[in-house]
C-alpha cells in the first residue's frame, strides 16, 4: 500500500506523456472525424490556431509532474483542467460517446485516487 500512489503517479503520467508524444511529435495520423460533425468542428477550431499544441504541451509536463512524487500534486492541478476538459468533451460533443473507454476510465480513476491521497495538500487550497 506504501507505493500504490507512486505507482498510480506513473501509470497516470504515461498515459498523459505518451498522448502528448503522438500528437507533438506527428507519431500518428489523427482519426479522420464526420464532416461537419460538432466533433469536426471542435478540432477545427482547435488545430489550426495552436491552442491543440499549447494543450499537449501542459499534458506533457503535467505527465512529467505527475511522476516525481516530490511534484505530483503540481502535476494534478496542471493535469485537472485537461481531465474535466476530455470528459466534458466526451459527454457534450461526442454525445457520451467514449465515456466508457478503459482508457479515460483509468485516468479519471488514478487522477482521483492521488487527489485523496493527497486530500490533506489540497485542503489548504480551500481555506
Amino acid at each position: 500500500m506504501k507505493h500504490l500512489p507512486t505507482i498510480a503517479g506513473v501509470l497516470l503520467g504515461l498515459l498523459f506523456i505518451f498522448a502528448a508524444s503522438m500528437v507533438l511529435l506527428n507519431l500518428a495520423p489523427a482519426p479522420p472525424l464526420p464532416e461537419g460533425s460538432p466533433a469536426a468542428l471542435f478540432m477545427a477550431a482547435f488545430a489550426p490556431t495552436g491552442y491543440l499544441t499549447f494543450v499537449k504541451v501542459c499534458q506533457l509536463l503535467g505527465g512529467i509532474l505527475v511522476i516525481i512524487p516530490r511534484t505530483r500534486n503540481f502535476g494534478l492541478l496542471v493535469l485537472g483542467p485537461i481531465i474535466i476538459n476530455i470528459v466534458a468533451y466526451h459527454t457534450f460533443i461526442m454525445k457520451g460517446e467514449g465515456l466508457l473507454n478503459p482508457i479515460l476510465i483509468a485516468i479519471v480513476l488514478l487522477a482521483l485516487y492521488l487527489l485523496w491521497h493527497a486530500r490533506k495538500s489540497f485542503a489548504a487550497l480551500l481555506n
